[in-house]
């Protein structure tokens, strides 16, 4: 067995090629390290349709349960759901999926008890240490009388949890579709939907980690094309996509148009504010200027923090905030255990929909008021001379304001960018908005001739 641990180790999960760099037995030792390194005498896990992650999944139950660690396994789920598992139990969890990335990868993302974040400074770093120094040894034998592996469902509890945080009794009939995308939102949606006064159309519902219709990544504008044609050829009021692991989810308006992630994040940052009385509300610096002005304008104080799922999670824990979104479709709610779920979102716009008797695209116009360039990728030589260069060009104009929060952020009275590096790929993303789309256009394309001189 090889593989390159510093490789497969990326932010808040572990993903490799399977099998070349990530099999059952450098999972088994993934699992002895999990516990040692979380002191956890029990553990949840749960994995996605990929065919891989049975065997990934008992492996670290078994590597965990020779230490000692009773091993609760939920089997088939969404992200989320193993989010819900891991709070509702009170224990740390272990997801094996890939989200959205091709059939042929897969991964673990790893939380502690209550679905707070495993990342590199808060645990990550020094189970990569333990795997390493394992790899050819194996893990250490352990005194301790191993523990129990058994089974648990718990997808009808975690549908009733998220029902009791949105109020959909009163809402109208809606038509909606779903493109699961073969993943596990096919696995989880009927049974969360279920007794709504909805009418489902189901697209791609059949678990298939193989993604035999597109790519389980709706982020990706080719991915959702089948969803926008369906919505339309149906009369629907409107579309959900969900990722793999369906901890994401994107909508698609009654004209099969996309809404954004912000106009979204400033929809159910306003719900939640309502709900709650006001409170902080957390964004990446990437999502539009409509999230923090809607959150002032519903009484709250937005938070702006750098773009990722452990410096999100980490600043809602700090801050106490109520809800925290990003531009990627990552939706957190402090009554989900500061974690994501994509499904609270999808029921949060379904409730704000059914609520009022105009169509999706009228309702979120009040919350998507700036132009966007979506992001843009770019493959550079050497990232750091090309943000040096794009901040030499406009360091020192009058009216602009640079920081480097996360990447290199450029304000001005009438448009932004952020310019910031990939972690894992020679890239330097581009987002940029405006205040209408010409003025969007020139920012994008100076910028992008800069980048990529």
């Amino acid at each position: 067995m090889t593989a390159d641990l510093s490789q497969l180790v990326k932010a808040y999960d572990v993903r490799g090629v399977v099998p070349d760099q990530w099999d059952e037995p450098l999972a088994e030792l993934f699992g002895a390290a999990f516990v040692q390194v979380t002191g956890a005498d029990a553990i949840v896990i749960g994995h996605d349709m990929r065919p891989s992650s049975p065997g990934l999944s008992r492996a670290f139950a078994r590597g965990a349960a020779a230490r000692g660690v009773d091993v609760t396994e939920i089997g088939l789920c969404s992200t989320d759901q193993l989010y819900y598992a891991s709070g509702a139990l009170g224990l740390p969890g272990a997801m094996f999926t890939a989200s959205h990335n091709p059939a042929q990868y897969n991964g673990i993302k790893m939380c502690r008890a209550g679905a707070a974040p495993v990342g590199q400074d808060t645990g990550l770093s020094e189970i990569r240490r333990l795997a390493e120094t394992w790899l050819d040894s194996g893990a250490p034998a352990s005194d301790a009388t191993p523990g129990t592996i058994t089974r648990r469902e718990t997808l009808e509890d975690y549908a009733a949890y998220l029902r009791s945080l949105v109020d959909l009794t009163s809402i109208r009939p809606l038509k909606v579709v779903v493109d699961a995308g073969n993943g596990m939102g096919g696995h989880t949606v009927p049974t969360v939907f279920s007794g709504l006064p909805l009418e489902l159309v189901p697209m791609y519902f059949e678990l298939d980690g193989t993604f035999p219709n597109h790519e389980a990544n709706p982020l990706d504008p080719a991915n959702i094309v089948d969803l926008q044609k369906r919505v339309r050829e149906e009369g629907a009021d409107l579309g959900i996509a969900f990722d793999g692991d369906a901890d994401r989810c994107f909508v698609v308006d009654e004209r099969g148009e996309p809404v954004s992630p912000s106009a979204i994040t400033a929809l159910v940052a306003a719900r939640e504010l309502h709900r709650h009385g006001g409170g902080t509300v957390i964004h990446n610096l990437i999502t539009s200027w409509s999230v923090p002005e809607v959150v002032r304008e519903h009484g709250g104080t937005p938070v702006r923090t750098r773009v990722g799922h452990s410096f999100i999670k980490a600043e809602m824990a700090a801050s106490g905030a109520i809800f925290g979104g990003e531009h990627s479709a990552h939706y957190y709610f402090r009554d989900f255990w500061n974690a994501d779920t994509g499904m609270l979102a999808a029921l949060h716009v379904l409730a704000a929909l059914g609520g009022q008797d105009g169509p999706l695209s009228g309702l979120v116009a009040e919350y998507d008021r700036y132009a966007g360039s979506g992001e843009i990728n770019s493959t550079v030589d050497d990232q750091a001379a090309r943000l040096a260069a794009v901040r030499a060009a406009y360091e020192g104009r009058e009216g602009v304001t640079i920081d480097e929060l996360d990447g290199l952020t450029v304000t001005a009275e009438d448009a932004w960018f952020n310019v910031r590096p990939s972690n894992t790929e020679p890239l330097l993303r581009l987002n940029a908005e405006a205040r209408d789309e010409a003025t969007m256009a020139r920012v994008r394309d100076e910028v992008l001739k800069i980048i990529r001189a």
